[in-house]
């Protein structure tokens, strides 16, 4: 069926076209373990009547947990991971009546999914578990009967951190508590990650407090550095099982790119996915297509039942969306019709990428690069039954990533997945855990080290500043939470602290007195200033007023035909360098910066095109954070000089062609350090204070910074090579979306210049390859 559709696509020249890259990749056999896993008699029936076998990695991971070890188990997507983690639980969980144990899963519906399977198997060989979920849905009147008789206990991040300081009600669970598995958890990297570091450290000081010490079981998609990320994550040791023994069928991965020609008509990825997505299910492929927003995801669904309606009718009411928003029994609805195939195509954004069982389906299209290597596998793994072909289809967007993986399939195919970035040393992450630390129970002298897993002393000063400011007292050994104003309120300073963020207050979006969202500071700036156009669920709104004092936006409703791009303008000054090496003639350097950061003008564009540009009155966000940056040699500024033909000043033409070389940078670093294009900052000096040079920076984006940069310093030559690479095969004359354009879209780039950034790129090229 698969070969079939390839062949056609290949004899019709508007597929043909577009297609770059077509990679096979083999199939997998299983291979399941020899051993006699002698289980408890009801786990041994439960596998004998559901006709399960175990394959090497589950029973690898059963013998680890049963060795009394930490495990992290980073197999693909349909491996069986939650079986290798849940079999362990189960077999301890029915042997001994009293252990207990909690499953913390990013997000509510994974939960859901999770607590269906556990609940089937309890009730169905009555183990006596009596698992549950404990969230913000979970009714009050429930509540009660959770902490006193469930022996196994499905909850959030978001949850955990506030049932922290409310240990006492669960005294029982805590002082039995044998395993804390953590599922999907290469969700938990840059500052998310970074909280929930500190949040599993509080959790493991309530366990000690009870006198129990639980084993960790971490599930996680392929990551470069599993082992140092569960070390972080937890501060514990860990063994790693990474040996997959499940089967797969062939795959065929296609990259498909709407820009590869030249055409009047202006390509549309978006057309292009709704061609493709119909062509699949035409020819009987079960499909599901990831899209980046949840309104491409609705739009996509409906143009496809549209058009299908009179080529194919019968297939108009087997497709539809799912995204976040949805109700969970639609929800569930949608994932069982997928499961038994009364579905056939399925438009979704990254919602069903988590581990949801869905089954396994013939085709996926994933419309647009994702982001990371890590999101994009775990989408491609929907596809493929055990023995069946399926194909994978990657469309591209026009900007420089996507672009490069086009004309670069090996990178993608060759590349070991991306570094998971947690930092135990951001300060303003740091003190507000240590606040609810000493909230749920005072803080001891010899415990607080566990805080700061490579830390530089920087645990032992946040907590003298908080006895400084009063927030703790230090009395009988010990510092005890003091925050006079909260405890008045009676508020613990949990509520303070936003898992998601570093400055922990929000900005609250309101449609008159209909709350919408929340955002950051620097979202609301960049988004959400005055006029600004805010698109929230598909809809559009006009900001009318953003209230600083209040952190608070207000917006309206309007159906606006054009959209606002907020422009900055970016200074930077050197704190203190912490480490530096020369490259050649390049001064490579790390350390902490103080970035100011001032979004001064917005433009309004119109079908693609500036319409106005006006000014903003907002203040400059100023911030401490961690950077690298990098000197340019002055040789290469005296050959630009020589070289560049151009009427403009060079002084104008030399900043345009470092902006060229800080914008494919910034493009191509979230591939190396696995974060979002707005996790990371950049600004360009052609002579700089502190380095009395032309130099680029490129910064974390938070308050304290979260390790991005550390890890792209290290990084450097990588991305510079992908960098120099990106503008030399981009087909265009002048720069273009695909190469030079800023990715972040908040920068002048009026003096951009190609052939400039081209040579500055091929220079540090050379320089970084013979050194």
């Amino acid at each position: 069926m698969i070969t079939d559709i390839l062949t056609y696509f290949k004899n019709k020249k508007w597929f043909r076209d577009r297609i770059e890259h077509i990679e096979e990749i083999p199939p997998r056999h299983a291979r399941y373990t020899t051993e006699d896993v002698k289980l408890p008699q009801p786990l041994s029936r439960y596998l004998k009547e559901h006709h399960i076998k175990l394959y090497t990695h589950q029973y690898e991971a059963l013998k680890h947990v049963r060795n009394n070890e930490n495990v992290i188990i980073t197999t693909p997507t349909a491996s069986g991971k939650t079986l290798s983690f849940t079999l362990p639980v189960l077999e301890d969980l029915t042997n001994n009546k009293q252990d207990t144990a909690l499953y913390i899963y990013p997000t509510k519906a994974l939960a859901n999914d999770q607590l269906k399977s556990l609940l089937n198997i309890d009730k169905e060989y009555d183990l006596e578990i009596y698992p549950e979920k404990y969230d913000g849905d979970t009714p009050k009147s429930k509540r009660p009967e959770i902490k006193r008789k469930s022996r196994l206990v499905i909850t959030n991040p978001y949850e955990l951190h506030l049932i922290l300081p409310w240990h006492k009600q669960w005294q029982r669970f805590f002082e039995n508590i044998k395993y804390i598995i953590i599922d999907e958890a290469h969700q938990y990297r840059g500052v998310f990650g970074s909280n929930m570091a500190f949040l599993i450290r509080r959790l493991k000081r309530i366990c000690k407090y009870y006198g129990s010490n639980p084993q960790f079981i971490i599930s996680t998609a392929t990551l470069a550095n599993p082992v140092e990320f569960s070390e972080k994550l937890t501060g514990l040791k860990f063994k790693i099982v990474d040996n997959n023994g499940s089967p797969s069928g062939k795959k065929y991965f296609m990259f498909f790119n709407p820009y590869a020609l030249e055409s009047k008509k202006k390509p549309s990825i978006h057309q292009d996915t709704l061609k493709l997505f119909n062509t699949y299910l035409k020819n009987d492929l079960q499909t599901i297509c990831f899209e980046i927003s949840r309104k491409m995801a609705e739009v996509i669904a409906l143009r496809a039942k549209d058009r299908l309606k009179s080529e194919k009718p019968e297939l108009c009411n087997k497709i539809t969306a799912y995204r976040a928003g949805y109700t969970v029994d639609e929800r569930k609805k949608i994932e069982d019709d997928l499961k038994s195939g009364k579905i056939k195509g399925i438009v979704t954004t990254n919602a069903l990428e988590l581990g949801i069982n869905i089954g396994s389906l013939d085709s996926v299209i994933i419309s647009g690069y994702p982001g990371t290597l890590i999101s994009t596998w775990q989408q491609a793994g929907r596809a493929g039954r055990r023995n069946q072909e399926s194909i994978i289809t990657m469309l591209a967007f026009e900007n420089p990533l996507d672009q490069y993986f086009m004309k670069h399939p090996e990178v993608f195919f060759n590349k070991t997945h991306e570094h998971a970035i947690i930092d135990l040393n951001n300060q303003q992450i740091l003190r507000g855990h240590l606040k609810c630390a000493a909230y749920e129970i005072p803080l001891k002298l010899g415990e607080i080290e566990s805080f700061g897993f490579d830390d530089e002393g920087i645990v032992i000063d946040e907590i003298s500043d908080l006895e400084t400011e009063g927030i703790v007292k230090y009395k009988d050994n010990q510092w005890v939470y003091n925050d006079i104003e909260l405890l008045k309120q009676d508020k613990s300073p949990n509520f303070e602290v936003n898992l998601s963020d570093v400055r922990s207050e929000p900005y609250k979006v309101f449609n008159d007195h209909k709350f919408l969202e929340e955002m950051s500071e620097k979202q609301a700036f960049r988004e959400a200033h005055e006029n600004a156009v805010l698109i929230h669920n598909g809809e559009t709104y006009l900001v009318r007023k953003l209230d600083i004092q209040e952190r608070r936006v207000y917006v309206k409703k309007k159906n606006l035909n054009y959209y606002t791009q907020a422009l900055k303008e970016v200074d930077v000054k050197l704190l203190k360098k912490e480490k530096e090496e020369n490259i050649g003639d390049i001064k490579l350097s790390y350390g902490s910066l103080n970035v100011t950061e001032k979004y001064d003008r917005y433009n309004t564009i119109t079908f693609s095109k500036i319409s106005s540009s006006k000014k903003l009155n907002l203040p400059p966000l100023n911030f401490k954070t961690k950077g690298f940056w990098f000197t340019i040699p002055y040789d290469i500024r005296q050959h630009l000089e020589e070289t560049l033909v151009t009427s403009e000043k060079f002084k104008d033409v030399f900043m345009g062609c470092l902006q060229g070389v800080e914008n494919v940078m910034l493009s191509v670093a979230p591939f190396h350090v696995m974060c979002d294009t707005y996790d990371l900052g950049g600004v360009t000096k052609n002579m700089h204070e502190d380095t009395l040079n032309a130099t680029i920076f490129i910064y974390d984006g938070f308050e304290g910074g979260v390790g991005l940069t550390n890890k792209a310093y290290k990084l450097f030559k990588d991305i510079v090579k992908m960098s120099y690479e990106l503008v030399r095969d981009c087909d265009c004359d002048n720069g273009c979306p695909a190469c030079i354009y800023s990715s972040q879209q908040q920068s002048d780039d009026k003096h951009l210049n190609k052939e400039g950034t081209l040579i500055i790129l091929k220079h540090l090229y050379e320089i970084i390859s013979n050194n």
